[in-house]
């Protein structure tokens, strides 16, 4: 089951960025809703031996066969067991000038909701406890801050880094 609520206001269109929010740990990500496909509860993953922590396994998404990453991994947070709030958000990225279908696990799905570009900042070079080249923004909206992560980074690092480099926070 999905639910998703739209919130409009009256910004005019090419000053925000109409994004799905989604909840990983206790923090907020906004990912554009224009490159989501769809949005499915968890279904069975196929492990992939000796694959990156970050995308370690496989899932049928009617058919096709689509790489699942666990965002968390990059973002050096704890992993958790899927639970009854835990969705898959399938999304098209372009990766080497070809698009590409993944799936990236969320705690939960929040809403679809546009966020005024005025509102979007840089993330500080002091205190953040992520690489910055995969934060393109933090917003902030109804009185929370909402990291705006740079896909487009995160699944390219994986193209070309090493294994053995990956950091991974394991339970």
């Amino acid at each position: 089951m999905t639910r998703t609520v739209t919130e409009m206001d009256d910004t005019p269109a090419a000053e925000v960025m109409r994004a799905l929010t989604l909840e990983l740990g206790d923090e907020i990500f906004a990912i554009e809703a224009t490159s989501v496909r769809e949005i499915q509860d968890i279904v069975p993953v196929t492990e992939v031996p000796n694959a990156q922590a970050f995308v370690s396994g496989l899932i049928n998404v009617r058919g096709r066969v689509v790489p699942l990453a666990d965002l968390r991994v990059k973002f050096g947070m704890e992993r958790r067991a899927p639970n009854a709030d835990t969705r898959i958000v399938v999304f098209e990225i372009t990766l080497e000038n070809e698009p590409v279908i993944v799936g990236i696990l969320a705690d939960r799905v929040h809403t679809v909701t546009d966020i005024a570009l005025s509102m979007v900042e840089q993330p500080p070079n002091v205190g953040m406890r992520w690489r910055p080249e995969f934060v393109r923004g933090i917003a902030k909206h109804d009185e929370k801050f909402i990291i705006i992560p740079n896909l487009g980074a995160i699944f390219s690092s994986t193209l070309t880094q090493p294994k053995e480099l990956e950091t991974e926070v394991r339970n």
